[in-house]
């Protein structure tokens, strides 16, 4: 039987042949020194900015089962002595905080770890036991992305620390491809490294030049569709009906059955459930969500057709502007003027959106603001659903949402549900489409 230490001198060895060959084969890749401005944190009031200005974490919207996405790029990790990686154990700590407490996902971005960026065994021990049953208990798939002999040798170090049911929720990917069908690939925050590299991987099975990912070319709607439709599309198709039936029925059911429940919004459901449903949806049949017997199964729906929406809520055109918000916040007010004007102005943003959006989006708000009321028991505080929601009512119209670009949307979006009442007091709700 091998033992630890020898597996470990194996995982070294490993991978530092894993180096050579690449520098026998004249390849390109390698880790940035710094990532793209645009993934990495800009903030250097950050807590963790010395870290996070690497870009190594990203989180990114939601699977394709609403669960959080966190994206862990090894290419992004700088040499050790650029790098405190106690630091780092505390940046992750710091960052899953925030997102623990509903189900969420991993994808691992091996390629580019090496023997003068990797941290140590050591340190992979101490963050595996400071990652106790808190963040485990959630983490609901784990992707690893490029996997290499040394990924196999680690795991099997740690496996004696590692449940079965833990290990259940680990799969490998061997091509970027492969993710298409777990995640919404396009939302991903891939670094140029990782992209080359699984060129040359596909390219090195082919024998020749990488072939073009296919993707399937869209399909026309279905008269019934609701799902990646657009409202006006919607609309159209029902009668006028301003609020779509996925979010009436949703919205509905949840008032009577979920306003208390523990973690609303926070939960996932049942993969084959959710399509099944959005597929009874699309082709126009029934749906009856009594005979699910789970809160958790409209709640998903509800925030599927939100992300799947081809524009967000909010549009594309707010997104800037959402984005500077906090910019024109001044720090010196009082806290109850520091409200009021933060309230004014997401008010004169909200107040900019073309009517039917106004109205879908006062709808949905006026049912987060009813949850928020609840939070003594169901621990969904305007805060807590902004963090859920944020990222689903508003997206760039190019590219991904970077870690960075979360804490606007979040603050705008708690503002919303918190200051539901004075934000959308300008315009009131048709009579028939109040929630």
């Amino acid at each position: 039987m091998i033992s630890t230490h020898d597996l470990e001198q194996l995982a070294e060895i490993e991978l530092q042949k894993e180096e050579e060959e690449e520098e026998e084969q004249g390849s390109s890749r390698g880790y940035p020194l710094a990532p793209s401005s645009g993934n990495a944190c800009q903030d250097m009031s950050h807590p963790y900015y010395d870290v996070a200005r690497h870009g190594i974490l990203q989180v990114t919207g939601d699977d394709k089962y609403g669960r959080k996405l966190i994206i862990f790029s090894s290419c992004c990790m700088p040499p050790s002595h650029q790098l405190n990686h106690h630091r780092l154990l505390e940046y992750l700590k710091y960052t899953l905080d925030q997102y623990v407490e509903s189900d969420y996902t991993v994808v691992y971005f091996h390629y580019g770890l090496r023997s003068s960026n990797k941290p140590s065994l050591r340190w992979l021990r101490e963050a595996y036991r400071e990652f106790d049953r808190k963040y485990k208990k959630n983490l609901k798939a784990l992707y690893v992305v490029h996997p290499t002999n040394f990924i196999r040798i680690i795991w099997n170090i740690f496996k004696p620390l590692i449940s079965h049911k833990f290990g259940k929720k680990l799969t490998y990917v061997n091509y970027l491809a492969e993710l298409r069908e777990h995640l919404n690939y396009d939302q991903l925050i891939i670094p140029p490294a990782v992209l080359r590299h699984d060129e040359e991987l596909r390219a090195a099975q082919k024998g020749g030049p990488p072939p073009p990912v296919k993707i399937p070319p869209p399909r026309p709607p279905l008269p019934t569709q609701q799902f990646g439709v657009s409202l006006q599309y919607i609309r159209e198709k029902n009668n006028g009906e301003l609020i779509p039936p996925v979010m009436c029925q949703t919205v509905s059911y949840l008032k009577r059955k979920g306003l208390k429940t523990e973690g609303i919004f926070r939960r996932s459901a049942r993969v084959q459930l959710i399509k099944d449903i959005q597929k009874l949806y699309n082709q126009g049949k029934p749906v009856s969500f009594e005979q699910y017997s789970d809160v958790h199964v409209p709640a998903v729906i509800l925030k599927t057709f939100l992300r799947e929406l081809p524009e967000p809520l909010l549009t594309f055109t707010l997104y800037d502007q959402i984005q500077d918000f906090t910019i024109c916040l001044s720090p010196l007010e009082e806290p109850t003027v520091e409200s009021s004007l933060r309230a004014s102005r997401c008010k004169r943003i909200v107040e900019s959106l073309p009517e039917h959006n106004f109205i879908v989006v006062k709808y949905l708000i006026c049912f987060l603001h009813m949850v928020s009321q609840e939070s003594i028991s169901n621990k969904m505080s305007s805060s807590n659903l902004a963090c859920v929601f944020g990222v689903n009512l508003v997206w760039p119209p190019k590219g991904t949402i970077s870690l960075g670009a979360l804490a606007p949307l979040n603050i705008f979006t708690e503002l919303l549900i918190e200051h539901y009442h004075t934000i959308f007091s300008s315009r009131c709700l048709p009579q028939q489409v109040l929630p």
